[in-house]
């Protein structure tokens, strides 16, 4: 089993390599001509913005205590999320429908690539949502739970 040091240390490597992609990719973006060449390497270096900054996330959450969530931040944060997951089922839907009508090649692969992500992110978001904010959330319920569970009488006399 990896110590929690040598993750740490091998995360941290890993944010290093991800924005070498992105300063790399960017680089050189100005010098291709072919659009979907191009649209891929933006895409790819986009993800690795994305990877470095959950690698970072993992290196918090490994290093520090996170605080839980008010009933208002779970609120807001559920709201979001399934928002979200929302939009992701609804464009899965949209590219599902038009891309059995779509002749080029190139296109279709675009589609398709676009088609995985939307995928991937909408379980992401799934999971984020059942997980991560209920997870960490203490709510007006669990500090009632808190304060009254083990009283033997639950506040009134003797009953």
């Amino acid at each position: 089993m990896t110590s929690k040091d040598e993750l740490v240390s091998f995360l941290k490597k890993q944010i290093e390599v991800e924005n070498e992609i992105v300063r790399s990719l960017n680089k050189s973006l100005d010098d291709v001509g072919n659009p979907t060449v191009k649209g891929v390497l933006k895409g790819i270096s986009l993800d690795s913005v994305k990877h470095a900054e959950m690698y970072s996330s993992a290196i918090r959450l490994l290093t520090s205590i996170s605080q839980a969530l008010t009933q208002e931040q779970l609120d807001k944060q559920r709201d979001l999320v399934e928002k979200h997951i929302e939009l992701e089922a609804e464009l899965i839907e949209k590219i599902d429908h038009i891309l059995p009508t779509v002749e080029n090649q190139k296109v279709t692969l675009l589609l398709d690539a676009i088609l995985m992500d939307e995928k991937r992110h909408h379980e992401l978001l799934k999971k984020i949502l059942e997980i991560i904010v209920h997870g960490e959330t203490i709510t007006e319920a669990d500090w009632w739970d808190v304060i009254w569970k083990n009283v033997p009488f639950h506040g009134s006399p003797g009953g």
